[in-house]
């Protein structure tokens, strides 16, 4: 487990660095890479490494949470450009010591409504 946690943030630092081709070296030869709430699958490290590196902006990004069980790890991080800032969570799993899928959500940000104001408070 300890080694997959290592594998997930190294990958994300090399994302903070915009060094795909080394996010690349860290997937398996079948990886699979999932966008749900758009439909779209990348097949292949080499998609992948070209789907990240033509991704338009400059983003920054920061783990806010990386939980591994057995085989499988998960992370809410943030994507911040030019005040703009993004969470994504990411379902990873892994094959002989490499990424082999990641399954990511860009939940969009909605306003609180008002009929449960009386039990919440907001958050930063």
């Amino acid at each position: 487990m300890g080694d997959y946690r290592n594998l997930v943030e190294t990958f994300w630092q090399a994302f903070d660095r915009f060094d795909f081709a080394a996010a690349g070296e860290l997937l398996h030869d079948d990886f699979v890479f999932e966008l749900p709430q758009s439909k779209e699958r990348v097949r292949g490290r080499a998609n992948f490494v070209a789907f990240n590196t033509y991704y338009p902006g400059q983003w920054r990004i920061a783990i806010q949470h990386l939980a591994v069980c057995d085989d499988e790890a998960i992370t809410e991080i943030t994507a911040s450009s030019d005040g703009q800032v993004n969470t994504a969570i990411s379902f990873f799993r892994f094959k002989d010591g490499k990424i082999s899928h990641i399954r990511e959500f860009w939940p969009e940000p909605f306003s609180a409504q008002a009929w449960r104001a009386q039990w919440v408070e907001m958050m930063d």
